[in-house]
């Protein structure tokens, strides 16, 4: 039985994490042959109170002090104090449903040999709002998600680290080093994406899934994917080789869209070309809301589908568009 060390990176999450430590010390795994080590942010919360309460009570939960805030930064804090043959990153939001995962990452790791796992992260949560139902759906859509990502995939197989690796042993961190800390986004990607060029191993086994709560306002998702397509940017920069349409289409479709409406109307061609992407863009969204409707028989969700789209593709493409001019203002210096 391998020895576990769990990572969990928080930051005002006292409303979740409680309920991630206590599925965690409910696995059915050796309490002995796994450790939690929270490392927090400077929680302007509760969340170090109630993390100091399971310390106090488990000799197997460590909590750590992370004071530069970024996720890059606790989770290399966690490595540096893991003990354990592998190590495992687990949000302090998510939601654990299955007693098995620590099982499984062991039989996993032991049937694979792959230095890596991976796992499908759906978005999911009971007592739900609408709102939170529809974003959910539109994020396991091919509309809503990278198109080369597994992360809702339900097949084990062997698949690229970039999208889906959470666990390592702790040889890969001797390979190819720890987290990048000047990513305050995207930085799991990059990491993961270290592992792809090193030709390591990862397997990808739904055994092993978690699930996350979808952000409750169409705000908090624009800033999300506004991150991600930030974090994406910064991935290009320092690994050129990740260009590629599907990872920067939004980005040159929301470039299009802004464009376009301060060009459309110098021509009547132009403004047709305009309309008609426009129009069509507007059909997929529609046609693939009523898809997602009828497929999961959540007609209220209805309402709320075209816009959680255009809340995704835009605020990712705007993260996208801002870094790059951040990265040209910056140049000169």
């Amino acid at each position: 039985m391998l020895s576990l060390s769990i990572i969990i990176p928080v930051r005002n999450e006292s409303p979740y994490i409680a309920g991630v430590l206590d599925r965690l010390l409910e696995q059915d795994y050796c309490t002995e042959r796994f450790e939690i080590l929270v490392v927090d942010g400077c929680s302007t919360d509760n969340t170090q109170e109630i993390v100091r309460k399971y310390t106090e009570q488990y000799a197997n939960i460590r909590l750590l002090e992370n004071p530069k805030r970024l996720s890059s930064v606790a989770r290399n804090i966690g490595i540096e104090q893991a003990q354990g043959d592998i190590v495992l990153i687990i949000d302090g939001h998510c939601l654990i449903e299955n007693r098995k995962m620590l099982k499984n990452i062991d039989a996993a790791f032991e049937q694979s040999q792959a230095d890596c796992l991976g796992r499908p992260q759906p978005l999911e949560m009971s007592g739900a709002s609408t709102l939170q139902w529809a974003i959910a759906s539109a994020r396991r859509s091919p509309l809503g998600h990278h198109p080369d990502s597994f992360i809702y995939s339900g097949q084990a197989q062997f698949s690229p680290a970039i999208s889906v690796a959470v666990a390592y042993r702790r040889e890969v961190f001797e390979k190819v080093g720890k987290f990048d800390e000047t990513f305050d986004a995207c930085e799991d990607v990059e990491m993961n994406h270290r592992i792809d060029k090193a030709k390591l191993r990862c397997y990808f086994d739904p055994a092993i899934a978690v699930h996350y709560v979808p952000r409750k306002t169409l705000t908090g998702l624009i800033f999300q994917m506004n991150r991600y397509g930030r974090g994406r940017v910064k991935l290009f920069r320092k690994h050129r080789e990740t260009f590629s349409l599907k990872s920067f289409g939004l980005g040159f479709f929301v470039f299009g869209v802004i464009l376009g409406l301060l060009f459309c109307w110098v021509h009547p061609v132009l403004f047709s070309v305009y309309i008609f992407v426009l129009g069509f863009y507007v059909f997929a969204v529609l046609a693939e809301s009523v898809r997602i409707t009828v497929l999961n028989r959540r007609f209220a969700i209805l309402f709320f589908l075209p816009v959680v789209f255009v809340s995704i593709h835009f605020g990712f493409g705007f993260g996208i568009l801002c870094e790059f001019l951040s990265g040209f203002q910056k140049s000169p210096q």
